[in-house]
């Protein structure tokens, strides 16, 4: 059983030492972020270059964006995309300044970014060390739950206005495991040494409970001396 609580223990420790080593990193670089989007309706799996977006200061959460004008066929295909209820996919190819690259997909309804008039919204969620956790497309306008009944057939917007949002990620408070560790070890001690064994009387430890209740029968005899003739 000892060698379990020691093993239980360690752990702990260093489960402590693991967490105060990151939770406090600071982290400022850069990240670039290639999109892509799928407008083919019978190929949704198929994705083409949509624009590039770069961050060079995660604190800041500035950014630079530059997309591709839709075609005439790309907003065809947006329109029939909606017409059958479906989804605007976006793929997005995160880098790195090491060279570590990541992907992401979101998606949205596409008659949402059409009524929006392809105003949309990016999300990145930023870790303590700098990398993205979790991306998002979301639009500005039109939340519908069916969309074949929508006409976007006079929409000549060809150009995204997108905006990005960076968001840091909070840390939890970090558990002060050093002191839990030293309250343990000496729980376990006193409990070897038997000195957890309460030896007071029964007064000491409970008088807390009886001085109450002898104040009260006092207090009660004092304010009735007709019932005590």
């Amino acid at each position: 059983m000892k060698v379990n609580i020691d093993l239980f223990l360690s752990s702990i420790f260093l489960l402590g030492l693991f967490n105060k080593s990151y939770a406090y990193l600071e982290f400022d670089g850069w990240i670039s972020i290639e999109l892509q989007h799928a407008l083919n309706p019978n190929e949704q799996d198929n994705f083409s270059y949509r624009g590039n977006v770069s961050v060079p200061s995660l604190n800041s959460g500035l950014f630079n964006i530059a997309q591709n004008v839709l075609t005439k066929k790309d907003l065809d295909n947006l329109r029939a995309i909606s017409v059958s209820d479906g989804f605007y996919r976006l793929k997005a190819v995160v880098e790195y300044p090491n060279g570590l690259k990541r992907t992401f997909f979101t998606a949205n309804k596409a008659c949402n970014l059409l009524s929006s008039q392809l105003n949309d919204e990016l999300w990145i969620s930023i870790d303590a060390n700098g990398y993205v956790n979790a991306l998002s497309l979301s639009t500005s306008d039109g939340d519908f739950t069916d969309c074949s009944t929508l006409d976007f057939s006079n929409l000549s917007i060809t150009e995204f206005n997108t905006e990005v949002l960076i968001k840091h990620t909070e840390l939890a408070p970090i558990p002060d495991t050093a002191s839990f560790i030293q309250k343990i070890e000496r729980e376990r001690e006193a409990r070897e040494r038997g000195e957890n064994k309460d030896n007071r009387g029964f007064f000491a430890k409970y008088w807390m409970y009886i001085v109450p209740v002898v104040l009260l029968v006092f207090i009660s005899g004092a304010t009735n001396p007709e019932q005590q003739k």
